[in-house]
């Protein structure tokens, strides 16, 4: 099906949408129309244009492919499926995600990933091609966050504070810099290779994206997980 969105309001495009009994949908001249593919279960969207705030919230197995930028909150308390940006993401991409997986060829905002978790076989996880703003994975208490850092023009691939509250999960960064302002609670170490499991979500990155995966793969990486013997529960819990 394909729906020309034009000029409309974000309520008549999500209707058409969920009314819709096919389960390939082209949605075209999207521009700004939020909460596109909430709850998507059964449905695959492919957007052309820029959707608005909390695209794919609480998706529960859809997929949604954007060919342009979206706006924040996108992928927001999702549970499964599978969200591709051919572009860049704003700020709180992730936002609690429960589950699925997060593809992003560009840049991302602020608090990308903040309080993703994993329960049993659902693992989070969020891949990003170029940069990330400041406080990536903060409170993270679960999944997987990678960060490929390509075209920064010689900037910092994440920004302050990252994984500010971290109490679970990881992140690996394709850089040999640690985060500015990185909490004592922590730890950063160098990994000459990527374990199969990051290994097999760069490689879906570089499929959806059209990029060689032997650079990426072959690279070390800064692997960011929770420090065990200084956690973040000693700062709240008392003696």
């Amino acid at each position: 099906m394909y729906i020309d969105a034009y000029g409309m309001e974000s309520r008549a495009l999500n209707d058409a949408v969920r009314a819709c009994g096919e389960h390939s949908i082209t949605i075209a001249h999207c521009i700004g129309q939020r909460y596109l593919g909430t709850a998507l279960s059964d449905k695959a969207l492919s957007i052309e244009g820029t959707p608005g705030n909390a695209l794919g919230a609480y998706l529960n197995g859809g997929s949604i492919r954007v060919h342009g930028n979206v706006q924040e909150a996108t992928g927001d308390t999702m549970n499964s499926g599978e969200i591709a940006v051919f572009g860049s993401a704003g700020d709180a991409t992730g936002y609690a995600m429960r589950g699925g997986k997060i593809f992003v060829e560009g840049d991302v905002g602020y608090r990308c990933g903040i309080h993703i978790k994993a329960y049993r076989e659902n693992k989070p996880a969020i891949v990003i091609g170029g940069r990330t703003g400041s406080f990536l994975g903060e409170y993270q208490a679960g999944g997987t966050i990678i960060v490929l850092g390509l075209h920064t023009d010689g900037l910092p691939i994440v920004g302050n504070f990252c994984g500010t509250g971290m109490h679970g999960g990881e992140m690996y960064l394709r850089t040999a810099q640690v985060p500015a302002r990185l909490p004592v609670q922590v730890r950063a170490e160098r990994v000459a290779a990527l374990p199969e499991d990051a290994a097999a979500l760069v490689r879906e990155w570089c499929a959806l994206f059209g990029r060689e995966e032997g650079e990426l793969l072959r690279c070390a990486y800064l692997r960011l997980t929770p420090d065990s013997s200084n956690p973040y529960h000693q700062m709240y819990v008392g003696n």
